[in-house]
């Protein structure tokens, strides 16, 4: 009795356990909450209930259905175990402990195995809603003529039910058989073996619906050839039409009639039948899907691969020129002129007046000098290109939003002032990117604290962005929550407060909920602090790419989102793109890789795919956070099967507002995939696409010591097939290099059409048309990196650059923009330097500028266009060296109007004035009057 006593749990232990499995569950419920709290708040609670529903039945489905049937193959082999074992006595350690463990193993065992198998189905949510859902694409496979939605939606399902299937009955099989076998199913006499009625049924059962399941899955592997990247391209080959496909079929026949042998052991109880069903399926897999494909290979196709495969060979240019969107790209042969002459800019004067000298991977310093102002502010080390409207021209833009940076607090730092103090960013900061200042820095269109410029007033606060704090609690009406809005104020005001008006994020009005944002943030605080209220609001998941994923979790999201200024907010604009590795016949390529140039800031994974559309833009407000989605290619099957699993998700684009159509770009990430395709499938011909004659690649980037490919530039310009200018994105395409040797000229120049217009709820027919200008072999036009050495080799370059080293400067070269201008390629590079201190910021100094083998190296753009075309080159550029307007101090044309001595001396009155108010206003901290200030110096200059 004092045994069993000792063994019973008292009830603190009982209590103490039940709290642990309860604070457990809390623990674990809290994220399913929290998360519900988000999708509601963000208005997209329907596709977080579609997942979690989904997922549930998954789970649900399939743990019942594996436990069911592991459970009743378990309960039959131990109900069937003869009453008196005839089995080895080597069984008899296994034969008692079964005996023992009999009911837990029962239950136990086809329970734990079907949550595996429940859990590792759930995840295939994705898969399982795009079947049920399919919708078909309009375009059909070469080879079997199967709509390819077929290999987009039913072949992954099909493919994943046959892996369950096969593993089920797989392990069915395996578990009845050791039951058996332990228990004396099987009876071993020299070489024979008997097996006891319900052995024989159970190995006959299952044996067969394992032989179904794998014909099923040999006859699914004829449509996998379709995507195998196993031969000289990517689908199905000679060899595979001709000798494995018809060997997938004939096996997958051979696999049911073996199957049917089993069945039939069951009643006819000879193993004959079915050994050698065996033995011919084994020789048949052997021969139909080993040697007869080798020797068709080798006997028949390597000795004339050019023939055979030459139907192939084009099913594959097509499909693939289709899946990432080339079939519409218009090529335009450019007999491109190597020499300049005087007059041959007039035809693009208006290129030249927009070209970019302001490169967006340098100036980041610049702006973080000039207009950063607290420690606790940043810019993006890449900053963004965009083109507003400005006096009724467009205008290409250097922007960047100032975003906060809680690192910056430095000692400052406390869960006060990162959680409820600092809570947000301010403004946004724009350079004409074809202009700067006399001493080199970048001209602002928009810029200061308060935000003054051309852009005209909007919500400059940024609570989501790409460095937004993790979360931050804002709204509170509590006195010790005020959040910073800027440094500076009227009067004698330091700071300027404000408290966040909009509904960003769930609020926390209880006591429950907080508790739960604790728990998930691990931050009692948020529990027991005072400034927090019912009007409070918890901001989180701010980063704008995250935001969307989370959202629209079936996208591919762009690795550069951009702000732009759009009806009176910042928005952020992010590309969405469905993908898919199922497109029947088209190349695969790593995405992650494929993105990588020396301006690459986020990894996308390494995810291969070989069909990519840009389906969706999708826009977050910096202010609130709120997410819209709109349908940007309404025609992708893809897309059209998300919105019917998540109707009412994305918005159509007739919703698109006149602002927004305008600050649509072509997306980078898209334009990057298509050009490393189009380097080899920019032929249509199959015979020179097997030789890769022609075959071409992006050139490196020349600026960059770390072999990274050049980035694509975006630039408002004209070129060859366009009736006027237009914002656009470009790369340039060289030989495809041989071993070790590079030829480094010019082959090919791609541009895409990236202005959609600035009609509401329309994109312009242009938009995302895409031209390929391809060079004669006859012209030789130097390539990037030959330009950059040519540069780098001149003397007379080498002389001024040495100049400017001298001292504690470096000089820095600047993005090599390729303009196809003047009727042939002009080359344009800025040049600036930067001292070694630590407060110093790159100036721009001076403008490279080729065309041909002729150099120009000036202060100005316009006058190194001067100097490299003969004098007045009938185009005026615009950059003069002095903001908006001024004279080129490069010996060029001036671009400026004519000024007498007394106009310029009031000007250089009002200057002066103007930098002293804006001194004063900066030893006050007064930031509006010091936004007046550089105003009116900027009005003055």
């Amino acid at each position: 009795m004092a045994d069993k006593k000792s063994r019973r749990l008292s009830p603190a232990v009982i209590a103490t356990g039940l709290i642990v499995v309860l604070g457990i569950i809390f623990v674990s419920g809290s994220g399913f909450y929290t998360d519900l709290l988000w999708y509601s708040q963000v208005g997209y609670s329907k596709v977080f209930s579609t997942q979690v529903a989904t997922e549930t039945l998954l789970f649900l489905s399939v743990t019942v259905a594996t436990a069911l049937v592991l459970g009743l193959v378990l309960r039959l082999a131990f109900n069937a175990r003869p009453s008196i074992s005839v089995a080895s006595r080597a069984f008899d350690a296994y034969r008692e402990l079964l005996d023992q463990l009999r009911r837990a193993i029962q239950w136990g065992v086809p329970i734990l195995i079907g949550i595996f198998a429940g859990l590792a189905s759930s995840s295939q949510w994705k898969t399982v809603l795009l079947y049920l859902n399919r919708t078909p694409a309009g375009k059909r496979d070469a080879q079997f003529g199967l709509d390819v939605s077929f290999y987009f939606f039913e072949l992954p399902f099909l493919r994943n039910v046959e892996t369950l299937a096969s593993a089920i009955t797989l392990l069915a099989f395996i578990i009845g058989l050791a039951v058996h076998l332990v228990y004396g199913g099987f009876k071993f006499t020299g070489r024979q073996v008997t097996m006891s009625r319900p052995a024989r049924l159970h190995v006959a059962f299952w044996a067969g619906a394992y032989l179904l399941v794998q014909g099923w899955s040999v006859w699914l592997d004829q449509y996998s050839a379709m995507t195998s990247t196993a031969g000289l391209y990517t689908g199905a080959t000679y060899t595979d039409v001709n000798a494995s496909i018809p060997g997938f079929q004939i096996l997958a026949g051979i696999s049911v009639m073996v199957a049917a042998l089993f069945f039939a052991m069951a009643f006819i109880q000879r193993w004959r039948l079915p050994v050698l069903g065996i033995a011919a399926l084994l020789v048949s897999s052997l021969i139909l899907s080993g040697i007869y494909p080798w020797l068709v290979q080798n006997l028949q196709v390597v000795p004339n691969e050019r023939t055979l495969e030459s139907e192939f060979l084009k099913r594959n240019l097509d499909a693939t020129r289709f899946a990432y969107g080339l079939d519409k790209v218009k090529t335009i042969q450019y007999d491109a002129k190597t020499t300049a002459t005087t007059g041959a800019l007039r035809k693009d004067a208006e290129t030249t007046a927009s070209i970019r000298i302001i490169d967006p991977a340098l100036v980041s310093p610049s702006f973080r000098q000039l207009e950063q102002y607290r420690q606790y502010y940043n810019f993006e080390n890449h900053l963004d290109v965009d083109r507003y409207t400005i006096n009724g021209k467009s205008q290409d833009t250097v922007l960047a939003v100032r975003e906060l940076n809680q690192s910056g607090l430095g000692g400052s730092q406390s869960w006060v002032n990162n959680t409820l103090i600092y809570t947000h960013g301010y403004g946004l900061v724009a350079a004409y990117g074809n202009q700067r200042s006399t001493d080199g820095q970048p001209v602002f269109l928009q810029s200061g604290i308060p935000s003054t410029g051309a852009l005209g007033k909007f919500e400059p606060r940024v609570y989501f962005g790409e460095q937004s704090p993790s979360y931050s609690i804002v709204g509170s009406n509590s006195g010790g929550a005020r959040e910073l809005d800027y440094p500076g104020g009227t009067g004698s005001q330091g700071q300027t407060y404000t408290t966040f008006n909009g509904n960003g994020g769930p609020k926390l009005d209880n006591v429950f909920t907080r508790l739960l944002y604790a728990i998930k943030f691990q931050s009692e605080q948020i529990l027991l602090s005072n400034s927090i209220d019912s009007k409070s609001q918890i901001l989180y998941v701010r980063d704008p790419a995250a935001r969307v994923k989370k959202v629209a979790p079936y996208l591919t999201i762009d690795s550069d989102p951009y702000p732009a200024v759009v009806d009176g907010r910042i928005q952020w604009i992010i590309d969405g793109y469905t993908t898919t590795s199922n497109y029947p016949y088209s190349r695969a390529e790593n995405v992650s890789s494929t993105i990588t140039d020396s301006n690459t800031v986020n990894d996308l994974g390494t995810t291969k795919i070989n069909y990519i559309r840009n389906s969706v833009k999708a826009t977050v407000d910096a202010y609130d956070g709120s997410v819209k989605l709109y349908a940007w290619d309404s025609t992708d099957p893809i897309l059209k099967t998300w919105q019917k699993i998540f109707p009412n998700t994305v918005l159509p684009i007739s919703k698109m507002s006149a602002q927004l159509i305008s600050h649509v770009r072509y997306p980078e990430d898209l334009f990057k995939m298509q050009r490393a395709i189009l380097g080899n499938y920019h032929v249509q011909d199959a015979g020179a696409f097997y030789s890769q004659q022609d075959a071409w690649m992006t050139p490196n980037d020349p600026t960059s010591s770390a072999n990274e490919l050049q980035p694509p530039y975006y630039l408002t310009m004209q070129v060859p097939g366009q009736s006027a200018p237009n914002f656009s994105l470009y790369t340039t395409f060289i030989p495809r290099s041989t071993g070790k040797s590079t030829r480094n000229v010019l082959t090919g120049y791609l541009v895409a059409d990236s202005d959609a217009g600035t009609k509401a709820g329309a994109k312009a027919s242009s938009y995302g048309q895409l031209r390929l200008l391809t060079l004669p072999r006859s012209t030789v036009v130097p390539g990037p990196g030959q330009v950059q050495n040519n540069f780098n080799s001149d003397s007379e370059v080498s002389r001024l650059l040495n100049i400017l080293r001298q001292g504690s400067t470096r000089v820095l070269n600047g993005n090599l923009l390729t303009l196809p201008v003047g009727g042939g390629l002009l080359y344009v590079q800025p040049v600036y330097i930067q001292s070694t201190g630590e407060t110093s910021f790159p100036l721009l100094k001076k403008v490279l500028v080729s065309f041909g083998d002729k150099i120009a190296f000036e202060d100005t753009l316009n006058a190194a266009l001067d100097s490299l075309f003969g004098g007045s080159s009938g185009a005026s550029a615009g950059d003069s060296g002095s903001g908006a307007t001024g004279g080129s101090t490069g010996g060029g044309s001036s671009t400026g109007s004519t000024v007498t001595n007394d106009t310029l001396a009031k000007a250089l009155d009002r200057a002066n004035k103007a930098l002293t108010a804006k001194a004063k206003a900066l030893a006050a901290g007064d930031w509006a009057a010091y936004g007046k200030a550089d105003a009116a110096l900027k009005a003055a200059v």
